[in-house]
């Protein structure tokens, strides 16, 4: 048995030709500010990344860049500013921050209506309540990727390994609200093969190197990974894809599954605020 591998290279591709069209239609052009504080190499890496995806597709990308050291207040105030800047549709912190900036206040600054991560405390609390809100969007990522290949979730056993808020937390409420039974576990989880083991749809994002190996996963399982790791100058995920592969029925590499869907899920939620704004 050899599992089904889920590109997500190839469905974002899908979804950034969608949101392509759908700008050309629009009359003044979405877009969205970054706020990046340091010179983290990695942060460096992602928000290319975004710039480079958002204006292929015609989404005008804004990066304020503050040294590690900058007072808090001046960020608060450029985002604020950011707030009333009508012509701004998305709003989002890159994280993580260095560790002096308090990371709960300066995201709850951003204009809820503008968080396209969906972390500010009322679209978390909108997203767990049932209500309309922003979701984080690697969550939204794995959610299209399942729908994409018709893999039912509904009564399905799903864990999921970590707990984070970008991924393992609204994943669990997007599972749960699709009726499925949820295990969140996590670095003080007693037996973790215990629980992946039964899982039909296993999710990883523990961050650690092939931490899943086929003994651990149930025979036919959908395996999706969201782990980015660099070992010997080379990406890896947290699951030993070549053996899971031949047990799984569906699994998603690294690279090339959930982190293209993760930005092609942020075009989207810059064109939720953009035709939000645009219909009052």
């Amino acid at each position: 048995m050899s599992a089904t591998i889920i590109d997500g290279k190839e469905l974002s591709a899908k979804v950034l030709d969608e949101a392509k069209t759908e700008i050309k239609g629009c009359m003044i052009r979405p877009s969205i500010a970054v706020i990046q504080v340091g010179d983290n190499p990695a942060s460096n890496s992602y928000i290319a990344n975004k710039e480079k995806v958002c204006s292929s597709v015609g989404i005008y990308f804004r990066l304020f860049k503050f040294e590690d050291g900058t007072p808090e207040l001046s960020i608060i105030n450029k985002i604020k500013e950011l707030n009333n800047d009508e012509y701004v549709n998305g709003i989002m912190v890159q994280l993580p921050l260095p560790v002096q900036y308090n990371e709960k206040r300066l995201l709850n600054t951003i204009s809820n209506a503008k968080d396209v991560d969906g972390l500010t405390d009322i679209n978390v609390g909108r997203f767990v309540n049932g209500k309309k809100s922003l979701i984080p969007c690697t969550a939204l990522g794995v959610m299209r990727m399942l729908d994409e290949e018709g893999i039912e979730v509904s009564g399905k056993d799903v864990v999921i390994v970590g707990r984070s808020k970008l991924v393992g937390r609204p994943l669990a409420t997007l599972m749960l609200n699709r009726d499925a039974t949820v295990t969140n576990c996590h670095h003080l989880t007693k037996d973790l093969a215990e629980h992946t083991k039964r899982a039909d749809i296993l999710v990883v994002a523990a961050g650690v190197p092939n931490l899943i190996t086929a003994d651990m996963v149930k025979k036919g399982a959908v395996v999706i990974d969201v782990g980015i790791n660099r070992v010997n100058d080379a990406l890896c995920g947290d699951v030993d894809t070549a053996e899971v592969a031949k047990k799984a029925s569906y699994i998603s590499p690294v690279p090339g599954g959930v982190g293209p869907m993760t930005v092609a899920m942020l075009v989207e939620n810059v064109l939720t605020c953009y035709n939000a704004k645009n219909s009052k």
